[in-house]
């Protein structure tokens, strides 16, 4: 019951919670009926952290900021000790179990992405790491041309851990599909110097395999000084993605 009370929350609809109750012939890691109602909590809380700080600071607070300003305003609740506990699980544990292999990026959940560290990509929210990220996406510009733009840079910790949660959320708890779209938190090389690009005026698109049907996509396959982190088949287990970048 509280299976189809977590996807009928996530997707909408009673119809949506049945289509995707869990099959016997699933091998996909869900949810623990138990963790749900705390996860929903954090995903709430998250958001109401993210409508705070803005969306551009989002992308680089920390963990240990993030539970400050959530005790810190008075029209936001606070993380509960239960509530710690379950991201803490979510960032520390094995993500092999849901068929994800990639390498890991970050050692600690409490990292800090230093201000100085980083550029703020202008128009857009997003940031870069000075030097070899920043000079490779300037590069990219110039050589591509100015219909390719910024989609997304540099990522906290708790920014990958709000698109994950948000993306287990909206397979209706199969983490296992969830982690073929979207690295966990401790496993994104937005971390540490990728960044994703894509078309102006595509929108969603440029997060999908249709941006590799576009001229973009085809100039940057000729640049010699960068390559595609997640090509087809990739060994990580992520899905097709030709609109990162691979720079570390």
């Amino acid at each position: 019951m509280q299976r189809r009370a977590f996807l009928g929350l996530v997707l909408g609809s009673a119809v949506s919670a049945v289509a995707n109750v869990k099959s016997p012939e699933d091998t996909s890691v869900w949810m623990a009926d138990s963790d749900i109602p705390v996860f929903l909590s954090v995903c709430d809380k998250i958001e109401n952290v993210k409508q705070i700080v803005g969306f551009g600071n989002f992308n680089i607070i920390s963990f240990d900021e993030t539970l400050k300003v959530a005790a810190r305003y008075s029209q936001l609740d606070a993380f509960s000790a239960k509530e710690v506990e379950f991201m803490e699980k979510m960032f520390y544990e094995d993500p092999s179990q849901y068929g994800f292999y990639g390498k890991k990026t970050v050692d600690s959940i409490s990292a800090i992405i230093k201000e100085e560290d980083v550029f703020k990509v202008h128009g857009t929210g997003h940031y870069l790491f000075h030097g070899h990220s920043k000079d490779s996406f300037e590069r990219v510009i110039k050589d591509v041309g100015d219909s390719l733009y910024l989609t997304s840079g540099v990522r906290s910790v708790v920014k990958q851990m709000n698109l994950y949660f948000n993306k287990i959320k909206s397979t209706g708890g199969n983490i296992t599909e969830a982690a073929h779209s979207l690295a966990p938190p401790a496993y994104s090389y937005h971390s540490i110097g990728d960044f994703d690009v894509g078309k102006k005026g595509w929108g969603y698109k440029n997060f999908t395999v249709s941006f590799a049907t576009t001229r973009e996509f085809w100039r940057l396959r000729q640049l010699s000084y960068i390559s595609m982190r997640y090509t087809i088949n990739n060994q990580d287990g992520v899905r097709f993605e030709p609109w990162h970048v691979k720079i570390v």
